[in-house]
């Protein structure tokens, strides 16, 4: 995928949740910035670090994450490509969450926050655009702050994947029964907050039940609608819903 591609990808993600024109979608078309390539678990942002751009996601995958003292780190969010994974680093340049490329290569479009805050500064319903995003990115985390603290081990590793999995599908890089996950089990398990011996045999639990299997990077769920009734899954705070445009 290109970096034209990938911002073709933003902007159809900021087109779901706000109304843009011709002129304010060309501008978000035409951001610039430096293509990097990371590997695999490498960090792109550390805890404490301040930071001058924005990461645009062309291909693979990265996490957010927390860390404590003793280095353990608390995977808190997962970004796919097209995702701008910390616009929050546009007002809060120094940040206390880091980011981390995933198993896959990946490969980031860095904005510098000047050219960001031309274009909000040029298009305040860009910013409004850049405001809901991270409204919504806030909402996935809130849901898997519930996720970990109130579903148990099956019940979260099904929503897990079945958010994923739309996601995925959404953004037209798979589909939600059918999808590549370049993740290894010890990085989910990050995620789900449990070990990974333990993600393993919830893994291995969810193909016994014919919901899910899971074999390298290729993900089939056989069922959907029964995985998303396994896990809890409803999708209302994704955010991907359009019904808000009435209202407007």
């Amino acid at each position: 995928m290109s970096a034209h591609q990938a911002l073709q990808l933003f902007l159809r993600k900021l087109s779901e949740r706000s109304c843009l024109n011709q002129e304010e979608r060309r501008a978000v078309l035409e951001l610039e910035g430096q293509e990097v390539e990371y590997a695999p678990h490498r960090d792109i942002v550390r805890p404490g670090e301040l930071t001058d751009f924005c990461c645009l996601i062309i291909s693979g995958m990265a996490a957010r994450f927390g860390q404590l003292p003793d280095g353990t780190r608390q995977i808190t969010a997962v970004y796919i490509a097209g995702d701008m994974c910390d616009l929050y680093s546009l007002m809060l340049p120094k940040v206390e969450w880091a980011l981390q490329a995933l198993s896959s290569r990946l490969v980031l479009l860095k904005v510098p926050h000047r050219k960001m805050q031309d274009i909000v500064h040029a298009y305040p319903a860009v910013a409004e655009a850049f405001w809901r995003d991270c409204v919504a990115d806030a909402s996935i985390l809130s849901q898997w702050v519930v996720n970990i603290g109130r579903r148990d081990a099956l019940m979260r590793t099904a929503h897990l994947f079945c958010e994923l999995g739309l996601r995925i599908e959404i953004a037209g890089l798979g589909r939600r029964t059918a999808f590549q996950l370049p993740v290894i089990q010890s990085q989910m398990a990050d995620a789900l907050g449990i070990t990974p011996v333990h993600m393993n045999r919830v893994i291995r639990a969810l193909r016994q039940q014919g919901l899910l299997t899971v074999q390298g990077r290729d993900v089939q769920v056989p069922d959907w609608n029964a995985l998303a009734q396994a896990g809890g899954f409803e999708s209302g705070y994704l955010a991907i819903d359009q019904r808000w445009r009435t209202l407007a």
